[in-house]
């Protein structure tokens, strides 16, 4: 029996809230209608898709299967959608963009800022979604463009029918209260940093996991004592001399945190890439907002401010110099 669309939307809305209830309120369905789809599709699938627990429903090994094809016919239904209203003379009045916190703060503003501007007609809507969330909402057509990073010791999630170009590349630093013994060496070697008092995002969290592995190439053990994944808390704890950080450098532009320094590592080298994501081809008005998001990612990457120095009382660098470049 053949699939039918209805289903497999139910089957994509149901497996990324992880409930009925959830999934019905956000398609303003009631749960015994969702489930009726659920149970239909199940029928037409000759298989069971969903577990049932008492927190929530989970895809079985065949749902799973079947979500990852739902999410990419999903996304072709929306490519058709478009290319015939196209023809009938209609153009997208609606973009969106997934992205994580440190770009949404320092490269989103001024890109959508200038796509307005270009583009007045045009809704735009932003959706937070910490890496390496938010791939199977690009399948899906529900996100045009995705901007996420991958840290050193992670690996990409695999994006079939995607496109993944890199933004810039984003070194990370070290970053220490003013008045530690460290910071006034210009750079640091992660071999002496052994003792120190870290501050980093939790067991499994990205930044974490680059910690741990560098501690351990450097030969060296690292037990954070403070743990959050928000960089303003961090780079606030570190203002207080509470600890010592490894921090990108984008999370550092712009900051109103006063009272801290950064260093780059003299003995290893560590950058996370930051990436744009999207479909292969995106539709003429995702492609001018790429082409911007592009030009802004590169003056970002070229617009590095001395921070080997205290913030100044006003949270604003008094000195700016040139940096490394970005690619894409």
């Amino acid at each position: 029996m053949p699939l039918g669309v209805t289903g497999l939307r139910a089957l994509v809305a149901v497996s990324r809230a992880g409930s009925i209830t959830a999934a019905a309120e956000r398609l303003s369905f009631t749960p015994s209608a969702l489930s009726q789809q659920l149970s239909r599709l199940e029928q037409e699938a000759g298989c069971r898709l969903l577990v049932r627990t008492a927190t929530g429903v989970r895809p079985t090994e065949a749902g799973a299967v079947l979500l990852e094809h739902a999410e990419r016919v999903l996304g072709e239904l929306r490519d058709a959608e478009e290319a015939v209203r196209a023809v009938a003379g209609e153009q997208p009045q609606h973009l969106s963009v997934g992205t994580f916190a440190t770009a949404g703060k320092t490269l989103l503003p001024e890109t959508l800022a200038a796509f307005r501007r270009v583009n007045p007609q045009v809704r735009l809507s932003l959706l937070d979604l910490e890496p390496p969330r938010g791939y199977d909402l690009v399948t899906s057509r529900d996100l045009d463009l995705l901007v996420t990073h991958c840290y050193p010791g992670i690996s990409l999630p695999v994006a079939p029918g995607l496109c993944r170009e890199r933004l810039l590349t984003d070194p990370l630093l070290v970053v220490l209260p003013p008045e530690h013994r460290l910071a006034g060496r210009p750079a640091l070697r992660f071999a002496d940093l052994g003792q120190e008092e870290w501050i980093s995002g939790g067991p499994g969290v990205h930044n974490r996991v680059c910690l741990e592995a560098a501690a351990a190439r450097a030969g060296i053990e690292v037990r954070p004592s403070y743990e959050t994944h928000d960089y303003e808390v961090t780079l606030a704890l570190v203002a207080a001399g509470i600890g010592i950080a490894l921090v990108p450098r984008t999370a550092l532009q712009h900051t109103a945190s006063p009272g801290f320094v950064a260093r780059p590592l003299s003995d290893v080298c560590l950058a996370r890439d930051i990436f744009v994501v999207h479909r292969r081809r995106p539709p003429r008005l995702a492609a001018d907002l790429l082409a911007i998001l592009h030009r802004f990612a590169g003056e970002l990457a070229g617009d590095s401010t001395d921070l080997s120095r205290p913030m100044p009382e006003s949270g604003r660098p008094d000195e700016a110099v040139a940096a490394g470049r970005g690619s894409s």
